[in-house]
């Protein structure tokens, strides 16, 4: 495993939070993590909308983001850190469509190294 790897699955393994019962990833941290912006990464999702059903990615609530955010800010500082509309979260399989639909190099690489 290169040490580009090794930093990559670190990251993920940060990243994972469980939300609803299942494990997912916020979607400005994928793209983070893609190296895109997180307008980019939901308008691809907006224009992909049928190759994502519920159980693939869902948004979080005002209470839900209040509560994570509060987390993260304390941990995390930056003005415009963090998007102003409630952000989505992707499940294992959501993550998957997502690299499906970003097509790039990098989005495969995140994709093996979350199934992995």
């Amino acid at each position: 495993m290169t040490k580009a790897a090794i930093i990559l699955s670190e990251t993920i393994e940060n990243r994972i939070i469980f939300l609803r019962g299942q494990k997912v990833i916020l979607s400005f941290h994928l793209a983070e993590m893609y190296g895109v912006e997180p307008r980019a990464l939901i308008q691809a999702v907006q224009r992909n909308r049928g190759r994502f059903p519920p159980d693939f990615m869902i948004q979080l609530s005002a209470d839900e983001w209040g509560s994570l955010r509060s987390h993260f800010v304390s941990l995390e500082i930056g003005r415009g850190k963090y998007p102003k509309y409630l952000p989505y979260a992707f499940t294992e399989q959501g993550v998957a469509m997502l690299s499906s639909v970003l097509n790039s190099p990098r989005a495969v690489q995140v994709n093996i190294e979350i199934a992995g």
